[in-house]
């Protein structure tokens, strides 16, 4: 790796800050209910239909501890609602309730904004270039196993 180089999860990460701090701030001047960066990003993996805890967490890389605790706190603040399941007796379905859903809206429009920034200082082409290589599938990681991504025998 070059000296001083950032790699290319650091941008990502740094990327993901970015728009996060954003949306943050903005919520804040507009007195939206205060979330954190992990219930920000619980709201972002949610389907309209709802999701399990489970599946949550496995979205949010985290453990199903903590995917609980964060879901329990949008509950808490009204934001989202636990469901019954329609295939098992044992789970829930997290949602979001009509005030995340006026919540979800916001952030969207407020993400929206944040793009249109974006491309201003880096330009429209550059905003549309990383955008189309991020939404390209990528496969499993290969390194160390061979190219169909089993691990060697």
């Amino acid at each position: 790796m070059n000296a001083g180089r950032r790699d290319l999860p650091q941008l990502l990460g740094e990327a993901r800050r970015w728009f996060d701090e954003g949306l943050l701030a903005a919520l804040e001047l507009r007195r939206a209910e205060q979330v954190s960066t992990t219930q920000l990003q619980l709201f972002a993996v949610l389907d309209e239909e709802g999701t399990t805890v489970s599946e949550l967490a496995r979205r949010m890389g985290v453990t199903r501890q903590t995917a609980h605790q964060t879901a329990h706190g949008l509950i808490a603040a009204g934001l989202l609602e636990q469901a019954p399941h329609p295939e098992s007796a044992r789970q829930k379905l997290i949602r979001r309730t009509a005030a995340g859903r006026r919540a979800h809206g916001e952030a969207t429009a407020i993400l929206d904004e944040l793009e249109r920034v974006l491309a201003a200082r880096i330009g429209p082409d550059g905003v549309r270039a990383l955008r189309e290589a991020l939404e390209r599938p990528w496969g499993l990681p290969v390194v160390g196993r061979p190219e169909d991504g089993r691990p060697k025998a």
